[in-house]
């Protein structure tokens, strides 16, 4: 049940959020305000989207979503051409206002909205194609939750990191020195970076973004990754901690633990299994590898979404 709350995005007035329900909620401790736009005429201001997601002058985020109909943005038109059942688009941005590709966690509060306004249905083992930045998405409706198929992993860097297994540099603080990272691609850019069983995630500082070597074009999201004994050799684990792109640390990233089982099996080797728990602040995520008729290797990603709060923006 949602707790329904009158708020207030202090600091911006008369923006185009003006007068707009909004909602509260949050996959793993990502948390997200999201809005339906039915016509498509609530586009939104990067200076809108910082202070709605401002924790302390605004409702507080680490992105604003707006569940538009594809027919409404440039994207979701181009989708629908392939792909006319997705009727919805995910319009995600981050915290500080930049437009983002993909959100793991994202789609399953989108979705999660989408069913609790009666937008879609969407009964438990039910399939719904969406529409994202990163092209049409699958989510399947669970028992505890959602899963997503994130479309195929890749290294960004291709036959570099599969030879050295590793392809940039990364400094953070709380790593006494530099440490060796691989890029994945997973609609957006992740860069992971393995620590030892022995060493501690609490002692890394990621207040400040980590400085990756070289640098990649667009930024990227930044996952540090220990890996978990268990005694089942069938399921991988690990734990996590993420620095996002236009946010910083969060409590958890979706397409962040994709990235992280994606590079910790194939650092594992052959024998690596294909499903992952990966634990995050705020929980812990299934991360499940499985191919796909085209050839590539897709990734799914479940998990919980909790709505925390209705509100309206004044």
């Amino acid at each position: 049940m949602s707790e329904s709350t009158e708020g207030t995005a202090h600091g911006v007035s008369r923006h185009e959020l003006t007068g707009a329900r909004v909602v509260k909620a949050h996959g793993t401790g990502n948390d997200f305000v999201v809005f339906t736009d039915a016509d498509g005429g609530r586009d939104v201001s990067p200076e809108t989207v910082r202070a709605v997601c401002d924790r302390h002058m605004g409702l507080g985020g680490d992105g604003l979503i707006r569940a538009v109909p594809s027919e409404h943005v440039p994207e979701g038109r181009e989708l629908l051409r392939t792909e006319p059942r997705a009727e919805w688009f995910m319009d995600y941005r981050n915290a500080d206002g930049s437009v983002a590709q993909m959100c793991g966690n994202g789609v399953r509060v989108f979705v999660d909205h989408l069913v609790r306004e009666g937008l879609v249905s969407l009964p438990r083992g039910a399939r719904l194609r969406i529409g994202t930045r990163a092209g049409v998405r699958t989510v399947a409706r669970t028992s505890d939750g959602y899963a997503v198929d994130m479309g195929p992993w890749s290294f960004t860097h291709g036959d570099e990191a599969r030879e050295r297994g590793s392809d940039c540099v990364v400094t953070a603080a709380g790593l006494t020195v530099p440490r060796p990272g691989v890029s994945i691609d997973m609609g957006n850019p992740h860069t992971v970076v393995a620590l030892s069983e022995g060493e501690k995630l609490d002692g890394l500082d990621l207040h400040t973004a980590p400085v990756v070597e070289p640098a990649p074009a667009q930024g990227t999201n930044v996952e540090f990754v220990v890996p978990l004994e268990h005694e089942d050799s069938d399921v991988g684990r690990l734990e996590m901690r993420v620095h996002e792109r236009g946010v910083g640390e969060t409590f958890s990233c979706g397409t962040g633990a994709c990235a992280a089982a994606a590079a910790t099996r194939f650092w594992g080797g052959p024998d690596s299994p294909d499903r992952w728990f990966v634990r995050v602040p705020g929980g812990v995520l299934s991360v499940t590898f499985a191919p796909a008729p085209d050839g590539t290797e897709h990734v799914v990603l479940a998990g919980p979404v909790r709505v925390v709060a209705e509100a309206r923006l004044v």
